[in-house]
């Protein structure tokens, strides 16, 4: 993988804090055409939005209430191809994983007023030492994140710890001392290193916040969503050989 795209101050930052901002990479009218589209899925799918996840055994919590979920967003349009694809969010994972990697997942998930608040939690069920990393996660924005309406908040150089919040922390609903809120416009991309500690906070605003997760796990590893099962015969026409390799489903 070519990490050119990420400058050497970016990876030392993804390095140390796990996690980087990589700025907007949805122009306002590909930010618009994502927004009517999940929209139209939620409606489409009605009480089975999400359902994807429930065959998966490596997701912990499939269903939150008061925040909605879509799952397999790969198969259901290419205005979610550049999810897994955009150079920038492959250099980091690549920067991340630092062997060869794959899609585990693309997922939807809208935090509702008065709702979406996480324990602080990592992505991977078992602690890791520092650079044995399995899983990498980036949130693209399809709303502002602001401090009122469920910001994610992340604990920097956590993933480095070779612990979970759950060993160090009393209660993992509580404030960390040395946690930091995701602030940022609507069409930045943040990627971090999935087993920094994290998770997101209670909507205290009166609409919700959207979000889309582009989540990659190590080649060796199980995928969340089986994309060799899942993937339509027109999904797979339509996409290059780079992605395809992306998604595990060509060597």
């Amino acid at each position: 993988m070519n990490l050119s795209s990420l400058s050497d101050a970016e990876k030392e930052h993804l390095d140390e804090q796990g996690f980087l901002n990589l700025g907007p990479l949805l122009s306002p009218a590909a930010l618009q055409q994502v927004r009517e589209r999940t929209d139209e899925l939620l409606e489409l799918e009605g009480s089975d939005a999400g359902s994807e996840l429930l065959t998966s055994a490596h997701i912990r919590h499939p269903r939150e209430a008061g925040a909605p979920r879509l799952a397999d967003l790969v198969n259901k349009g290419p205005h979610f191809d550049q999810f897994y694809s955009h150079p920038r969010v492959l250099a980091g994972v690549a920067q991340v994983i630092q062997a060869e990697f794959k899609l585990s997942s693309l997922n939807y998930r809208a935090a509702l007023p008065a709702a979406g608040a996480q324990r602080l939690h990592a992505d991977w069920a078992q602690a890791v030492s520092a650079g044995d990393y399995r899983v990498c996660n980036s949130i693209w924005l399809l709303d502002d994140f602001a401090a009122e309406n469920g910001a994610t908040r992340f604990v920097p150089g956590s993933h480095r710890w070779a612990r979970l919040p759950e060993e160090e922390m009393s209660d993992s609903w509580q404030t960390h001392p040395d946690e930091q809120l995701l602030i940022a416009p609507a069409g930045t991309v943040v990627l971090f290193n999935a087993h920094l500690w994290h998770g997101g906070t209670e909507n205290r605003s009166d609409l919700p916040r959207r979000a889309i997760h582009s989540y990659f796990c190590r080649a060796d590893q199980p995928q969340q969503l089986d994309q060799r099962k899942f993937l339509r015969p027109e999904t797979a026409a339509r996409l290059s050989p780079d992605q395809l390799r992306i998604l595990g489903v060509s060597s």
